[in-house]
């Protein structure tokens, strides 16, 4: 959770967000790039997954907006996914932010009982989908510039995850760190949707 309530999808109300630095782009722009990305594979087979599991998304479920604080953008429970535009720049930012915001929304659809403020719950989604998203793969953590050759993915995710979950208003940095590590073997090898991590 990071940061402002109103225009941050991190406000303790239930989510959880990405993060990206750089300049940005306009809403209308964002949105285009938003629809661009519906129709890449991952994308398309996220919708489904979440549709199969009884999990519909509307046309708005995914909006771009201008947002307060370090995000990329975020899900809302019970309201959708938002992707900053004026922290974004490029076609492949949107749709990752897309992708990693879409595999917090199965976990939500899948996990009746997920909830945000618990921060095992929290990690084990940031987990999941700093994994199966490709944040971390390892053209992206070069470009963020870290330059690891061996067990940077993992040490990636983990860097990843302490930063939205220590975000959250309910979990310390202490808090963050042991839910993390309390739950990491699970969360990190369950690969759902997908058969094997992507």
């Amino acid at each position: 959770m990071e940061n402002d309530s109103a225009s941050n999808p991190r406000s303790g109300g239930g989510g959880s967000t990405s993060s990206v630095q750089g300049g940005g782009m306009t809403v209308d722009e964002c949105q285009n790039m938003i629809q661009r990305s519906l129709r890449t594979p991952t994308v398309k087979f996220l919708k489904e997954q979440l549709e199969k599991s009884g999990c519909s998304i509307a046309s708005n479920f995914i909006k771009a907006t201008n947002c307060t604080g370090a995000t990329a953008g975020g899900y809302l429970k019970g309201q959708g996914i938002i992707v900053c535009s004026n922290h974004l720049q490029i076609q492949d930012e949107v749709t990752q932010v897309v992708i990693h915001e879409l595999i917090h929304a199965y976990d939500e659809c899948r996990g009746a009982n997920l909830n945000w403020s618990n921060c095992a719950h929290h990690a084990c989604s940031e987990i999941r989908a700093g994994h199966l998203s490709g944040d971390c793969h390892f053209k992206r953590e070069l470009l963020r510039g870290f330059m690891k050759m061996r067990g940077h993915e993992q040490d990636c995710v983990r860097r990843r995850v302490m930063k939205s979950v220590t975000a959250n208003p309910y979990c310390s940095e202490e808090a963050s760190k042991d839910a993390m590590e309390a739950v990491w073997d699970i969360c990190y090898n369950d690969t759902k949707p997908f058969d094997r991590a992507p």
